[in-house]
Protein backbone atom coordinates (compact mmCIF):
# COMPACT_ATOMS: atom_id res chain seq x y z
CA UNK A 1 0.00 0.00 0.00
CA UNK A 2 1.33 3.49 -0.50
CA UNK A 3 3.47 5.27 2.12
CA UNK A 4 0.57 7.94 3.10
CA UNK A 5 -2.00 5.38 4.10
CA UNK A 6 -2.04 5.20 7.74
CA UNK A 7 -4.42 3.18 8.31
CA UNK A 8 -5.58 0.03 6.61
CA UNK A 9 -8.24 -2.19 7.56
CA UNK A 10 -8.57 -5.70 4.88
CA UNK A 11 -11.22 -8.29 5.32
CA UNK A 12 -12.20 -7.64 8.79
CA UNK A 13 -15.13 -9.66 10.68
CA UNK A 14 -16.33 -9.05 14.18
CA UNK A 15 -19.02 -12.06 15.17
CA UNK A 16 -20.71 -12.20 18.48
CA UNK A 17 -22.93 -14.57 19.67
CA UNK A 18 -25.50 -15.25 17.55
CA UNK A 19 -24.81 -11.91 15.33
CA UNK A 20 -22.25 -11.17 12.59
CA UNK A 21 -21.69 -7.26 13.10
CA UNK A 22 -19.06 -7.01 10.58
CA UNK A 23 -18.48 -9.19 7.71
CA UNK A 24 -15.05 -8.55 5.59
CA UNK A 25 -14.98 -5.01 5.89
CA UNK A 26 -11.99 -3.41 4.06
CA UNK A 27 -11.05 0.51 3.76
CA UNK A 28 -8.02 2.87 4.56
CA UNK A 29 -7.49 6.20 6.12
CA UNK A 30 -4.67 8.48 4.52
CA UNK A 31 -2.71 11.12 6.14
CA UNK A 32 -4.34 14.88 5.62
CA UNK A 33 -7.13 13.27 5.00
CA UNK A 34 -11.30 13.32 6.57
CA UNK A 35 -12.55 10.10 5.81
CA UNK A 36 -16.55 10.09 6.63
CA UNK A 37 -18.04 6.23 8.45
CA UNK A 38 -21.82 6.14 7.36
CA UNK A 39 -24.52 4.29 7.74
CA UNK A 40 -27.75 3.71 9.98
CA UNK A 41 -27.39 2.26 13.83
CA UNK A 42 -26.30 -1.42 13.62
CA UNK A 43 -24.58 -0.87 10.55
CA UNK A 44 -21.36 -1.61 12.09
CA UNK A 45 -19.77 1.67 12.84
CA UNK A 46 -19.31 1.24 16.55
CA UNK A 47 -17.62 -2.01 16.24
CA UNK A 48 -15.16 -0.80 13.54
CA UNK A 49 -13.93 2.01 15.80
CA UNK A 50 -14.08 0.16 18.76
CA UNK A 51 -11.20 -2.39 17.24
CA UNK A 52 -9.20 0.01 15.81
CA UNK A 53 -9.34 1.98 19.22
CA UNK A 54 -8.57 -1.51 20.74
CA UNK A 55 -11.50 -1.79 22.94
CA UNK A 56 -12.80 -5.35 21.30
CA UNK A 57 -10.64 -7.65 19.00
CA UNK A 58 -12.06 -8.54 15.52
CA UNK A 59 -12.63 -12.33 14.51
CA UNK A 60 -10.57 -12.31 11.45
CA UNK A 61 -9.04 -9.72 9.23
CA UNK A 62 -5.96 -7.71 9.19
CA UNK A 63 -5.40 -4.27 10.68
CA UNK A 64 -2.24 -1.76 10.14
CA UNK A 65 -0.85 1.14 11.10
CA UNK A 66 1.87 2.50 9.03
CA UNK A 67 2.08 0.08 7.18
CA UNK A 68 3.16 -2.13 10.05
CA UNK A 69 0.28 -5.00 10.77
CA UNK A 70 -1.48 -4.26 14.42
CA UNK A 71 -1.95 -7.91 15.95
CA UNK A 72 -3.15 -7.28 19.39
CA UNK A 73 -4.51 -4.36 19.83
CA UNK A 74 -5.91 -2.82 23.43
CA UNK A 75 -6.73 0.59 24.15
CA UNK A 76 -3.01 1.63 25.60
CA UNK A 77 -1.28 0.03 22.31
CA UNK A 78 -3.45 2.23 20.18
CA UNK A 79 -2.70 5.19 22.01
CA UNK A 80 0.97 4.60 21.89
CA UNK A 81 0.56 3.87 18.12
CA UNK A 82 -1.14 7.45 18.15
CA UNK A 83 -5.06 6.64 17.61
CA UNK A 84 -6.79 8.91 19.66
CA UNK A 85 -11.17 8.11 20.10
CA UNK A 86 -12.86 10.96 20.77
CA UNK A 87 -16.54 9.41 21.67
CA UNK A 88 -19.77 10.76 21.91
CA UNK A 89 -19.84 10.24 25.65
CA UNK A 90 -16.78 12.10 26.65
CA UNK A 91 -14.60 10.82 29.03
CA UNK A 92 -13.54 13.76 31.51
CA UNK A 93 -13.53 14.14 35.02
CA UNK A 94 -16.06 16.79 35.87
CA UNK A 95 -14.44 18.02 39.74
CA UNK A 96 -10.57 18.51 37.98
CA UNK A 97 -9.66 21.26 36.10
CA UNK A 98 -9.30 21.14 32.06
CA UNK A 99 -5.26 20.45 32.56
CA UNK A 100 -5.26 17.68 34.70
CA UNK A 101 -7.84 15.56 32.67
CA UNK A 102 -5.79 16.23 29.89
CA UNK A 103 -2.67 15.07 31.12
CA UNK A 104 -4.35 12.40 33.06
CA UNK A 105 -2.05 9.38 33.52
CA UNK A 106 0.96 11.05 32.06
CA UNK A 107 1.52 14.15 34.76
CA UNK A 108 4.84 15.22 35.27
CA UNK A 109 6.21 14.91 38.48
CA UNK A 110 7.78 17.99 40.26
CA UNK A 111 9.37 15.70 43.15
CA UNK A 112 9.90 12.02 42.81
CA UNK A 113 9.79 11.33 46.90
CA UNK A 114 6.84 12.80 47.25
CA UNK A 115 5.71 12.49 43.63
CA UNK A 116 4.32 15.64 43.65
CA UNK A 117 2.70 17.18 40.06
CA UNK A 118 4.58 19.62 38.28
CA UNK A 119 0.97 22.16 37.62
CA UNK A 120 2.83 24.74 36.11
CA UNK A 121 4.48 22.76 33.27
CA UNK A 122 0.95 20.73 32.66
CA UNK A 123 -0.48 24.16 32.78
CA UNK A 124 1.87 25.63 30.31
CA UNK A 125 1.60 22.62 28.36
CA UNK A 126 -1.92 22.97 28.43
CA UNK A 127 -1.69 26.52 26.96
CA UNK A 128 -0.26 25.43 23.95
CA UNK A 129 -1.97 22.99 23.23
CA UNK A 130 -5.03 25.60 23.01
CA UNK A 131 -2.82 27.87 21.24
CA UNK A 132 -2.39 25.20 18.43
CA UNK A 133 -5.89 24.70 18.36
CA UNK A 134 -6.91 28.37 18.36
CA UNK A 135 -9.13 28.07 21.32
CA UNK A 136 -9.70 30.17 24.25
CA UNK A 137 -9.75 27.59 27.40
CA UNK A 138 -8.28 28.57 30.21
CA UNK A 139 -6.16 25.49 31.85
CA UNK A 140 -7.48 25.80 35.52
CA UNK A 141 -11.06 25.94 34.75
CA UNK A 142 -13.07 22.72 36.11
CA UNK A 143 -14.38 20.91 33.67
CA UNK A 144 -17.94 20.72 35.31
CA UNK A 145 -17.70 24.73 34.44
CA UNK A 146 -17.45 24.44 30.59
CA UNK A 147 -20.12 24.04 28.09
CA UNK A 148 -20.58 20.93 25.90
CA UNK A 149 -18.72 22.51 23.02
CA UNK A 150 -15.27 23.53 25.05
CA UNK A 151 -15.34 19.89 26.64
CA UNK A 152 -15.11 18.54 23.19
CA UNK A 153 -12.41 20.97 22.93
CA UNK A 154 -10.26 19.71 26.03
CA UNK A 155 -11.04 15.97 24.47
CA UNK A 156 -9.15 16.49 21.08
CA UNK A 157 -6.31 18.69 22.90
CA UNK A 158 -6.03 15.28 24.85
CA UNK A 159 -5.23 13.55 21.55
CA UNK A 160 -3.10 16.55 20.57
CA UNK A 161 -1.06 16.02 24.10
CA UNK A 162 0.06 12.39 23.32
CA UNK A 163 1.05 13.06 19.55
CA UNK A 164 -1.70 11.35 18.12
CA UNK A 165 -1.61 10.76 13.83
CA UNK A 166 -5.25 9.33 14.06
CA UNK A 167 -8.19 11.21 15.41
CA UNK A 168 -11.44 8.91 15.34
CA UNK A 169 -14.44 11.19 16.22
CA UNK A 170 -17.51 9.74 17.35
CA UNK A 171 -20.74 12.18 16.47
CA UNK A 172 -18.71 15.10 17.39
CA UNK A 173 -21.26 17.50 16.36
CA UNK A 174 -24.75 16.12 18.11
CA UNK A 175 -24.38 18.22 21.14
CA UNK A 176 -23.40 21.47 19.42
CA UNK A 177 -25.21 24.54 17.41
CA UNK A 178 -24.43 26.38 14.44
CA UNK A 179 -21.39 28.55 15.59
CA UNK A 180 -19.87 25.74 17.69
CA UNK A 181 -19.93 23.02 15.09
CA UNK A 182 -17.98 25.66 12.54
CA UNK A 183 -15.74 25.81 15.55
CA UNK A 184 -15.30 22.50 15.81
CA UNK A 185 -15.16 22.10 11.41
CA UNK A 186 -12.37 24.54 11.55
CA UNK A 187 -10.16 22.22 14.33
CA UNK A 188 -11.17 19.61 12.26
CA UNK A 189 -9.46 21.13 9.01
CA UNK A 190 -6.91 22.42 11.18
CA UNK A 191 -5.68 18.94 12.07
CA UNK A 192 -6.10 17.74 8.93
CA UNK A 193 -3.78 20.49 7.02
CA UNK A 194 -1.25 19.40 9.40
CA UNK A 195 -1.07 15.94 7.77
CA UNK A 196 -3.11 13.98 10.29
CA UNK A 197 -5.75 11.51 9.65
CA UNK A 198 -9.29 11.77 10.94
CA UNK A 199 -12.22 9.11 10.91
CA UNK A 200 -15.47 11.34 10.99
CA UNK A 201 -18.33 9.52 12.15
CA UNK A 202 -21.66 11.37 11.61
CA UNK A 203 -25.67 11.12 11.08
CA UNK A 204 -25.69 14.58 9.64
CA UNK A 205 -24.97 14.38 6.36
CA UNK A 206 -24.61 17.80 5.43
CA UNK A 207 -21.12 17.81 7.41
CA UNK A 208 -20.24 14.62 5.86
CA UNK A 209 -20.04 16.68 2.41
CA UNK A 210 -18.58 20.02 4.17
CA UNK A 211 -15.36 18.14 6.33
CA UNK A 212 -15.19 14.89 4.51
CA UNK A 213 -12.63 14.09 1.55
CA UNK A 214 -14.06 10.33 1.46
CA UNK A 215 -16.82 8.44 2.62
CA UNK A 216 -17.49 5.04 2.92
CA UNK A 217 -21.00 4.00 3.83
CA UNK A 218 -21.56 0.86 6.37
CA UNK A 219 -25.07 -1.62 5.65
CA UNK A 220 -25.66 -4.13 7.88
CA UNK A 221 -21.87 -5.01 9.63
CA UNK A 222 -20.90 -4.84 5.38
CA UNK A 223 -19.17 -2.25 3.19
CA UNK A 224 -20.98 -1.03 0.59
CA UNK A 225 -18.57 1.59 -0.84
CA UNK A 226 -16.12 3.99 -0.54
CA UNK A 227 -16.56 7.30 -2.60
CA UNK A 228 -14.83 10.52 -3.11
CA UNK A 229 -17.66 13.01 -1.86
CA UNK A 230 -17.15 15.16 -4.94
CA UNK A 231 -18.67 12.16 -7.12
CA UNK A 232 -21.64 11.77 -4.72
CA UNK A 233 -25.02 13.65 -3.36
CA UNK A 234 -27.01 12.98 -0.63
CA UNK A 235 -29.68 10.94 -1.97
CA UNK A 236 -27.07 8.90 -3.12
CA UNK A 237 -25.74 8.10 0.13
CA UNK A 238 -28.98 7.17 1.68
CA UNK A 239 -29.76 5.07 -0.84
CA UNK A 240 -26.38 3.28 -0.12
CA UNK A 241 -27.29 3.52 3.83
CA UNK A 242 -31.02 2.15 3.65
CA UNK A 243 -30.87 0.47 0.35
CA UNK A 244 -33.58 2.68 -1.22
CA UNK A 245 -34.37 5.88 -1.79
CA UNK A 246 -36.60 7.48 1.14
CA UNK A 247 -37.61 10.32 -1.06
CA UNK A 248 -38.52 12.83 1.14
CA UNK A 249 -38.21 11.66 5.05
CA UNK A 250 -40.65 14.76 6.47
CA UNK A 251 -43.63 13.37 6.36
CA UNK A 252 -46.44 16.08 4.75
CA UNK A 253 -47.39 18.44 7.44
CA UNK A 254 -49.79 20.70 5.15
CA UNK A 255 -53.20 21.99 5.45
CA UNK A 256 -53.20 21.50 9.47
CA UNK A 257 -55.58 23.70 11.58
CA UNK A 258 -56.21 24.45 15.32
CA UNK A 259 -58.16 27.33 15.63
CA UNK A 260 -61.37 24.84 17.13
CA UNK A 261 -58.68 22.80 18.80
CA UNK A 262 -58.89 22.74 23.16
CA UNK A 263 -55.53 23.68 24.66
CA UNK A 264 -54.05 20.77 26.21
CA UNK A 265 -51.11 22.37 28.01
CA UNK A 266 -50.77 26.12 28.63
CA UNK A 267 -47.66 27.98 30.21
CA UNK A 268 -47.81 31.55 31.80
CA UNK A 269 -45.22 33.35 33.13
CA UNK A 270 -42.70 30.61 33.82
CA UNK A 271 -39.75 32.35 35.54
CA UNK A 272 -36.63 30.30 37.55
CA UNK A 273 -33.69 33.14 38.30
CA UNK A 274 -31.17 33.42 36.29
CA UNK A 275 -32.24 30.56 34.32
CA UNK A 276 -35.50 31.79 32.30
CA UNK A 277 -37.79 34.45 32.55
CA UNK A 278 -41.38 34.90 31.50
CA UNK A 279 -42.30 31.44 29.56
CA UNK A 280 -45.43 31.47 27.98
CA UNK A 281 -46.19 28.66 25.79
CA UNK A 282 -49.49 27.21 24.86
CA UNK A 283 -49.75 23.93 22.72
CA UNK A 284 -53.50 22.71 20.90
CA UNK A 285 -54.46 19.27 20.99
CA UNK A 286 -53.26 17.45 18.26
CA UNK A 287 -50.71 20.49 17.44
CA UNK A 288 -46.70 19.91 17.30
CA UNK A 289 -45.43 23.21 18.49
CA UNK A 290 -41.63 23.88 17.89
CA UNK A 291 -38.79 25.32 20.35
CA UNK A 292 -36.08 26.55 18.48
CA UNK A 293 -32.86 28.07 19.41
CA UNK A 294 -28.91 27.57 20.03
CA UNK A 295 -27.86 25.33 22.55
CA UNK A 296 -27.47 26.84 25.79
CA UNK A 297 -31.06 29.01 25.18
CA UNK A 298 -32.34 26.82 28.32
CA UNK A 299 -34.93 25.82 26.25
CA UNK A 300 -34.27 21.91 28.21
CA UNK A 301 -34.63 24.13 31.65
CA UNK A 302 -38.03 25.17 30.41
CA UNK A 303 -39.12 21.44 29.44
CA UNK A 304 -37.94 19.84 32.68
CA UNK A 305 -39.44 22.57 34.51
CA UNK A 306 -42.95 22.38 32.92
CA UNK A 307 -42.74 18.46 33.34
CA UNK A 308 -42.04 19.09 37.62
CA UNK A 309 -38.51 17.57 37.22
CA UNK A 310 -36.72 20.84 38.35
CA UNK A 311 -38.12 23.98 39.99
CA UNK A 312 -38.95 26.90 39.35
CA UNK A 313 -39.84 30.12 41.28
CA UNK A 314 -42.79 31.68 39.83
CA UNK A 315 -45.53 30.96 37.25
CA UNK A 316 -48.60 28.86 36.59
CA UNK A 317 -48.90 25.81 34.26
CA UNK A 318 -52.57 23.85 33.41
CA UNK A 319 -52.48 20.58 31.81
CA UNK A 320 -56.17 19.69 30.36
CA UNK A 321 -57.68 22.52 32.65
CA UNK A 322 -56.16 21.52 35.84
CA UNK A 323 -53.32 22.69 37.26
CA UNK A 324 -49.93 20.70 37.40
CA UNK A 325 -48.27 20.70 41.18
CA UNK A 326 -44.94 22.55 41.80
CA UNK A 327 -41.67 20.33 40.71
CA UNK A 328 -43.96 16.73 41.00
CA UNK A 329 -43.30 14.64 37.79
CA UNK A 330 -45.77 12.37 39.37
CA UNK A 331 -48.45 14.53 39.28
CA UNK A 332 -47.84 15.57 35.83
CA UNK A 333 -47.62 11.70 34.21
CA UNK A 334 -51.11 11.07 36.14
CA UNK A 335 -52.59 13.89 34.81
CA UNK A 336 -51.34 12.95 31.06
CA UNK A 337 -47.89 15.25 30.51
CA UNK A 338 -44.69 12.97 29.69
CA UNK A 339 -41.25 14.25 28.94
CA UNK A 340 -38.57 12.58 26.75
CA UNK A 341 -35.08 14.15 27.39
CA UNK A 342 -32.69 14.89 25.03
CA UNK A 343 -29.62 12.27 26.79
CA UNK A 344 -32.10 8.75 26.68
CA UNK A 345 -28.95 6.76 27.81
CA UNK A 346 -28.61 8.45 31.36
CA UNK A 347 -32.23 9.75 31.84
CA UNK A 348 -34.91 7.89 29.75
CA UNK A 349 -33.75 4.34 30.45
CA UNK A 350 -32.25 1.99 32.40
CA UNK A 351 -29.88 0.53 30.00
CA UNK A 352 -28.94 -3.03 32.13
CA UNK A 353 -32.87 -3.64 32.26
CA UNK A 354 -34.68 -5.07 29.43
CA UNK A 355 -37.09 -3.95 26.95
CA UNK A 356 -40.26 -5.25 29.09
CA UNK A 357 -39.05 -3.37 32.31
CA UNK A 358 -38.04 -0.01 30.87
CA UNK A 359 -41.71 0.43 28.71
CA UNK A 360 -43.55 -1.20 31.94
CA UNK A 361 -41.92 1.17 34.38
CA UNK A 362 -43.47 4.39 34.63
CA UNK A 363 -47.07 2.68 34.22
CA UNK A 364 -46.58 0.49 37.11
CA UNK A 365 -48.07 2.64 40.16
CA UNK A 366 -51.22 2.80 38.04
CA UNK A 367 -51.63 -0.86 37.24
CA UNK A 368 -51.22 -2.42 40.39
CA UNK A 369 -52.75 -3.33 43.56
CA UNK A 370 -51.64 -3.80 47.17
CA UNK A 371 -47.99 -3.71 45.13
CA UNK A 372 -48.99 -6.56 43.17
CA UNK A 373 -47.69 -5.42 39.68
CA UNK A 374 -49.97 -7.34 36.71
CA UNK A 375 -47.32 -9.44 34.81
CA UNK A 376 -48.93 -10.43 32.34
CA UNK A 377 -50.81 -7.59 31.58
CA UNK A 378 -47.23 -5.56 31.17
CA UNK A 379 -46.32 -8.42 28.84
CA UNK A 380 -49.22 -8.10 26.49
CA UNK A 381 -49.05 -4.91 26.29
CA UNK A 382 -45.39 -4.18 25.79
CA UNK A 383 -45.31 -6.70 22.97
CA UNK A 384 -48.26 -4.44 21.73
CA UNK A 385 -46.01 -1.35 21.25
CA UNK A 386 -42.65 -3.67 20.19
CA UNK A 387 -45.11 -4.37 16.96
CA UNK A 388 -46.72 -0.96 17.20
CA UNK A 389 -43.64 1.14 16.78
CA UNK A 390 -41.39 -1.52 15.18
CA UNK A 391 -38.84 -1.83 17.74
CA UNK A 392 -36.41 -4.48 16.68
CA UNK A 393 -35.20 -6.12 19.29
CA UNK A 394 -35.10 -10.61 19.37
CA UNK A 395 -37.45 -10.52 22.57
CA UNK A 396 -38.98 -8.48 24.91
CA UNK A 397 -36.15 -9.24 27.66
CA UNK A 398 -33.26 -8.04 25.95
CA UNK A 399 -31.35 -5.27 27.70
CA UNK A 400 -31.62 -2.02 26.34
CA UNK A 401 -28.39 -1.31 26.01
CA UNK A 402 -28.02 -3.77 23.22
CA UNK A 403 -30.10 -1.63 20.83
CA UNK A 404 -29.59 0.45 18.63
CA UNK A 405 -30.15 4.73 19.09
CA UNK A 406 -33.02 4.66 17.16
CA UNK A 407 -34.46 1.40 18.94
CA UNK A 408 -33.79 3.17 22.29
CA UNK A 409 -35.54 6.01 21.12
CA UNK A 410 -38.86 4.07 20.05
CA UNK A 411 -38.71 2.16 23.81
CA UNK A 412 -38.67 5.74 25.43
CA UNK A 413 -41.71 6.59 23.23
CA UNK A 414 -43.37 3.08 23.88
CA UNK A 415 -43.45 3.70 27.62
CA UNK A 416 -45.22 6.85 28.06
CA UNK A 417 -47.81 5.71 25.06
CA UNK A 418 -48.58 3.09 28.01
CA UNK A 419 -49.09 5.76 30.56
CA UNK A 420 -51.50 6.92 27.81
CA UNK A 421 -50.07 10.48 28.30
CA UNK A 422 -51.44 12.77 25.77
CA UNK A 423 -48.73 15.58 25.96
CA UNK A 424 -45.77 14.88 24.73
CA UNK A 425 -42.49 17.03 25.49
CA UNK A 426 -39.64 15.86 22.87
CA UNK A 427 -36.39 17.20 23.83
CA UNK A 428 -33.93 16.45 20.65
CA UNK A 429 -35.46 13.36 19.46
CA UNK A 430 -33.46 12.10 16.83
CA UNK A 431 -30.12 12.76 18.34
CA UNK A 432 -27.64 10.36 17.50
CA UNK A 433 -29.64 7.84 15.32
CA UNK A 434 -29.26 7.13 11.68
CA UNK A 435 -31.74 8.75 8.67
CA UNK A 436 -34.12 5.62 8.31
CA UNK A 437 -34.51 5.75 12.22
CA UNK A 438 -35.14 9.88 12.02
CA UNK A 439 -37.85 9.38 9.48
CA UNK A 440 -39.62 6.67 11.88
CA UNK A 441 -39.45 8.90 14.83
CA UNK A 442 -41.43 11.97 12.67
CA UNK A 443 -43.82 9.59 11.32
CA UNK A 444 -44.75 8.68 14.72
CA UNK A 445 -44.70 12.09 15.84
CA UNK A 446 -47.38 13.33 13.29
CA UNK A 447 -49.18 9.83 14.16
CA UNK A 448 -49.61 11.14 17.85
CA UNK A 449 -50.62 14.63 16.67
CA UNK A 450 -52.86 12.79 14.26
CA UNK A 451 -54.20 10.74 17.07
CA UNK A 452 -55.41 14.10 18.87
CA UNK A 453 -52.01 14.63 21.28
CA UNK A 454 -50.22 17.69 21.68
CA UNK A 455 -46.92 17.92 20.86
CA UNK A 456 -43.44 20.13 22.26
CA UNK A 457 -40.36 19.45 20.14
CA UNK A 458 -37.42 20.84 21.38
CA UNK A 459 -34.53 20.36 18.45
CA UNK A 460 -30.82 21.78 17.31
CA UNK A 461 -32.08 20.52 13.90
CA UNK A 462 -32.81 23.41 11.86
CA UNK A 463 -34.70 20.86 9.43
CA UNK A 464 -36.60 19.33 11.63
CA UNK A 465 -37.74 22.75 13.46
CA UNK A 466 -39.16 23.76 9.92
CA UNK A 467 -40.64 20.66 8.71
CA UNK A 468 -42.67 19.08 11.27
CA UNK A 469 -44.30 21.62 14.14
CA UNK A 470 -47.51 23.51 13.22
CA UNK A 471 -46.18 26.74 15.51
CA UNK A 472 -42.31 27.42 16.28
CA UNK A 473 -41.10 29.20 19.53
CA UNK A 474 -37.41 30.85 19.02
CA UNK A 475 -35.87 30.82 22.84
CA UNK A 476 -32.52 33.16 23.39
CA UNK A 477 -30.95 33.18 27.04
CA UNK A 478 -33.74 31.88 28.89
CA UNK A 479 -36.51 33.89 27.06
CA UNK A 480 -38.78 33.74 24.08
CA UNK A 481 -37.97 35.80 21.45
CA UNK A 482 -40.45 35.21 18.93
CA UNK A 483 -43.30 32.70 17.55
CA UNK A 484 -43.80 32.06 14.02
CA UNK A 485 -46.35 30.07 12.22
CA UNK A 486 -45.56 27.62 9.81
CA UNK A 487 -45.23 30.30 6.75
CA UNK A 488 -42.86 32.45 8.40
CA UNK A 489 -40.80 29.35 10.53
CA UNK A 490 -37.56 29.56 7.72
CA UNK A 491 -34.53 28.50 8.31
CA UNK A 492 -33.20 32.14 8.14
CA UNK A 493 -35.57 34.05 10.66
CA UNK A 494 -34.94 31.30 13.29
CA UNK A 495 -31.66 31.67 13.51
CA UNK A 496 -31.82 35.47 13.05
CA UNK A 497 -33.73 35.51 15.92
CA UNK A 498 -31.61 32.64 17.76
CA UNK A 499 -28.20 34.90 17.25
CA UNK A 500 -30.07 38.61 17.80
CA UNK A 501 -28.09 40.67 20.32
CA UNK A 502 -29.73 41.63 23.48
Amino acid sequence: MPEDRLIEVNNVTKKFPGVVALQDVSFDLKEGEVHALVGENGAGKSTLIKILSGAIQKTKGEVKFQGNTVSHNNPKNAMNLGIATIYQEFNLIPYLDVAENIYMGKFPIKNKITKSINKSEIYQKTEELFNTLEVDIKPDSLIKDLGVAQQQMVEIAKALSIDAKVYIMDEPTAALSGKEIDELLRVVNKLKNNGTGILYISHRLEEVFEIADRVTVLRDGKKIGTNNVDDVDKDDLIKMMVGTDLGNIFPDMTNRTFSEQKTALEVQNLTKEGIFKDININVKKGEIVGIGGLVGSKRTEVARAIFGADSYDEGNITLNDSEINHGDPFNSVKKGLCYLPEDRKELGLVLISSVKDNIALPSIPFNSKLGIVNDSFFESKVQEYVDKLNIRTPNIQQECKSLSGGNQQKVVIAKWLVTECDVFIFDEPTRGIDIGAKQEIYGLIKELANQGAAVIMISSELPEIVNLPDRVYVMRNGSIVQELDREKATKERILSYAFMED
